[in-house]
């Protein structure tokens, strides 16, 4: 490392949206902050979430929309940085917005709102904003850490690791921030993708519905139920649904699928004196799924028999389809990381490392995942802000 590097309060590994918002908040107390990422533009993730409108909060968001290790860790940071705050940050810089179904906020406009309004967050606190920093290496010494890169080395009392998931490569996502945790001693709950489609065996058939989609409930393992839309692909199965039930997915496990939840799909043919045959049957399934979705259901499901039993038979199985999931699309194609360093590691209401003063991690490097909606871009405002405020 360079015998003389520039000295700053913090060094922020990571301008995602994590590490925008930690720099700023940083920067605004009055600390002079390095801001280092490895790729030549800042919050790429940014630019293509929500469909290129950034889904950046969820009113709904409270501690059991997460997925960790510790289920109580998230709760400090998200009491003291909720969404209501975020918001007032929005309105400040006159960004239009508009609520979704399920407390989903997006821009009336653009991602980029967002990524601007962070950068003149982060210009206002003083951040030096340091790009295409590759091979970085840190170090610990008495005085706190020193950061080699390609852009020069640079020295901190305070390093907060923005450094993300495993999630969407093509964007510059990578391991870094887990070998930074390794190399301090800390846990590392394995990563894998989270809110990702699920991969299925094309013999089953319904690779041929590709396109076609119905609102179901979904869920897998001892995950809550998902009640949104599900997606065929020509690969398996994607949509909000699945995506949500995917974070809690393990290899093996079915995807438990309700095709109707709240109806009674064939109760026309149970009633006295009703017809009970194939045709009857497609129609009670039309009635309530997307022709193409019933006309397939009406063979792949067909009951036993026409008898009351095998018509009740056929009804559980309605509500309750099990899938065969034989993977994920990866990280390629996950929103999110799911696992990352271990919080049993991580002072909840700081994100300060128990081991190793000064050092921190916030954001998607961490074992906290949420559901789809806008929770993941609130965990990286909470967890940014809490460490912003303690470095």
């Amino acid at each position: 490392m360079n015998s003389s590097p520039r000295q700053f309060d913090v060094v922020v590994i990571g301008a995602g949206a994590a590490g925008l918002m930690c720099a700023a908040v940083a920067g605004q107390r009055g600390r002079s902050v390095a801001l280092l990422d490895h790729n030549a533009q800042p919050g790429r993730k940014i630019l293509i979430s929500g469909g290129g409108r950034c889904n950046f909060t969820n009113l709904h968001c409270v501690p059991d929309r997460f997925l960790s290790g510790n289920p109580h860790f998230a709760k400090s940071a998200l009491a003291l940085y909720q969404p209501r705050h975020f918001l007032e940050l929005v309105e400040r810089y006159g960004i239009a917005w508009h609520e979704k179904t399920l407390g989903q906020l997006f821009c009336d406009h653009s991602s980029r709102e967002i990524l601007n309004m962070l950068l003149a967050e982060c210009e206002r606190g003083g951040v030096e904003m340091v790009l295409n920093a590759r091979g970085i290496a840190v170090e610990r010494h008495s005085s706190g850490f020193r950061v080699a890169s390609s852009q020069g080395d640079f020295q901190a009392a305070a390093l907060v690791a923005a450094t993300g998931g495993l999630s969407i490569p093509r964007l510059g996502a990578t391991g870094f921030g887990y070998e930074l945790a390794r190399q301090f001693g800390l846990g590392v709950v394995a990563p894998r993708p989270a809110l990702v489609p699920l991969v299925m065996e094309q013999k089953a058939g319904w690779a041929a519905l590709a396109g076609v989609s119905a609102e179901v409930v979904a869920q897998t393992g001892g995950g809550p139920r998902f009640r949104e839309k599900m997606l065929v692909t020509h690969r398996g199965l994607s949509g909000p649904a699945v995506l949500q039930a995917s974070s809690y997915w393990r290899a093996g496990e079915p995807l438990v699928v309700d095709f109707a939840p709240g109806t009674a799909v064939l109760g026309p043919l149970l009633q006295p004196g009703a017809r009970r045959d194939a045709a009857a049957l497609r129609q009670a399934l039309r009635a309530v799924l997307p022709q193409r979705l019933a006309a397939f259901m009406a063979e792949a499901g067909a009951p036993g028999g026409w008898s009351n039993a095998a018509l009740e038979a056929c009804e559980r199985g309605l509500h309750r389809w099990a899938f065969h999931p034989t993977g994920t699309e990866g990280f390629e194609k996950a929103e999110v990381t799911a696992g990352g360093v271990d919080t049993d590691g991580l002072h909840a209401r700081t994100m300060e490392t128990r081991a190793v003063p000064g050092l921190f991690f916030i954001g998607e490097a961490v074992d906290v995942t949420g559901h789809l909606g806008g929770f993941n871009f609130q965990w990286a405002w909470a967890s940014a802000v809490a460490a912003g405020r303690a470095v």
